[in-house]
């Protein structure tokens, strides 16, 4: 005991020290009689008779107060807590239970032996077990999915490139928002160089999949995980053909391209970026994506004085790298099973709406089956976990905990957040609904952001 609580009350009498079980133990001072009849232990003198007076059974009521006091205990804890021989404990105990004064069974989970408890906590901790029960069971609000999609994507921790990148892998974003919001947000200090680097190494690769869209993967898991949806139609037209031959012979930089083509470079760059929306051709590099004329080729080389001369052109331009076909990276059918995986990962709960706010191609039936199989599995969790967004939803055991953490406290300050409306850490749009007085204006473009405030969609501002 605490030698600085217990000096107050052994000073008003209110308390005295006793030794019994071999050790100095403080007491009530009212309970200095039972004690004494029960095991031995002396009181001071100077106390009041009433004080030293036992009652019947001293032992059985210093037993049932001690249940009374915690959860389910063994023979041999009681035995330690008043100094005596389990043997006697037990037998004293077993009459407790006779008498309906306590219960007896395997209580505590990873017991190793039957205990004993008081009926009333019994009766308690089962109401309290009920209730967590009932509360992990019930739905969250849907404001907490707002809540739990920041944090489980990361937004402001600290986190590597290819960390962040893992669970990006194959999501169709505008190209603009990659570097602009996307990444930074997940990756702090980020630095195009280092998008750069991955690219160039090989490592990850990025297709087109519709007109300023892009998705990105790492080479390795890019034929488990299949084309992005949302590409545009393959284009037609001797251009396009003239390109898709010459690519097919092996990867070319943009001279190379252009001459062995025979094509004229006004005629043959967007003839290019069609085949790159289109998702059939990519590039090494990621600089081509960041080029302010995307459809204009470099003007004619000057001619120079010398030329040798040391003035060359310079700047970031729409042709730089070296480009492919995608057809390399997509050789077979898709595994429809990494593809659950991969949404899991990526939202930690997986509902219809958020798939198909994705444009999975094939829908929410393309990965129901592989997400129940993964279920079977112990993989991840299936049931109704955020309110309103229908009984099929799959989560991963840790994303359930942490939605519970996050539901809303009356005590807690709400804090503002300011995500890009098309960031897949964003909700509103995908697997939430807008907020009605949100009417037709908002949407998950480029340029916009939502202003969440306690996971709830509070603004929504367009560039």
């Amino acid at each position: 005991y605490d030698e600085a609580l217990a000096a107050p009350l052994v000073d008003e009498r209110r308390a005295v020290r006793v030794r019994f079980g071999g050790e100095e133990r403080l007491i009530a001072a009212e309970d200095a009689g039972r004690y004494r009849d029960a095991l031995g232990a002396m009181p001071p003198g100077g106390l009041p008779e009433a004080f030293l007076e036992a009652g019947e059974r001293p032992l059985e009521s210093l037993l049932l107060r001690f249940a009374r006091g915690r959860g389910p205990f063994t023979t041999r804890e009681a035995a330690e807590r008043f100094g005596l021989e389990p043997g006697a404990v037990e037998s004293l105990l077993a009459g407790l239970e006779r008498q309906d004064l306590l219960v007896r069974g395997e209580l505590r989970p990873g017991g190793s032996e039957r205990e004993w408890c008081d009926p009333d906590v019994l009766r308690r901790l089962r109401r309290a077990s009920l209730a967590a029960l009932r509360r992990e069971v019930e739905p969250t609000e849907q404001a907490a999915l707002g809540r739990f999609l920041p944090h489980w994507h990361g937004i402001g921790r600290r986190a590597t490139l290819r960390e962040a990148l893992v669970p990006l892998q194959g999501l169709a974003l505008p190209v603009a928002l990659w570097e602009s919001d996307v990444l930074p947000r997940r990756v702090p200090g980020y630095q195009p160089a280092q998008l750069d680097a991955l690219c160039a190494s090989g490592e990850v690769v990025w297709v087109g999949a519709g007109l300023d869209r892009v998705a990105v993967f790492f080479r390795e898991d890019a034929a488990a995980l299949g084309r992005p949806g949302g590409v545009l139609p393959a284009p037609e037209g001797e251009p396009h053909e003239r390109l898709r031959e010459m690519l097919r012979r092996s990867a070319e930089f943009w001279y190379d391209l252009v001459a062995a083509a025979e094509l004229d470079p006004a005629e043959a760059l967007p003839a290019l970026w069609d085949l790159v929306w289109a998702g059939e051709v990519t590039n090494d590099a990621w600089t081509p994506l960041r080029a302010g004329r995307r459809y204009a080729a470099r003007p004619p080389r000057e001619r120079r004085p010398r030329r040798f001369s040391r003035h060359r052109a310079s700047g970031v331009t729409a042709t730089q790298g070296r480009w492919s076909l995608t057809d390399r990276l997509f050789p077979e059918r898709p595994e429809r099973r990494a593809l659950a995986e991969l949404l899991l990962e990526r939202h930690g709960i997986v509902t219809r709406d958020a798939v198909r706010g994705e444009g999975v191609p094939g829908g929410y039936g393309a990965v129901y089956g592989e997400l129940k199989a993964l279920e079977t599995l112990g993989v991840c969790r299936r049931g109704y976990f955020v309110e309103g967004l229908g009984g099929a939803q799959f989560a991963l055991p840790g994303a359930v905990e942490r939605l519970r953490e996050l539901r809303a406290r009356e005590d807690e300050e709400p804090e503002p957040l300011v995500l890009a409306a098309a960031d897949p850490a964003q909700p509103y749009g995908a697997a939430l609904a807008w907020p009605k007085r949100a009417g037709a204006r908002a949407a998950r473009v480029a340029g916009a952001h939502v202003i969440l405030l306690g996971g709830e969609a509070a603004l929504f501002v367009d560039a």
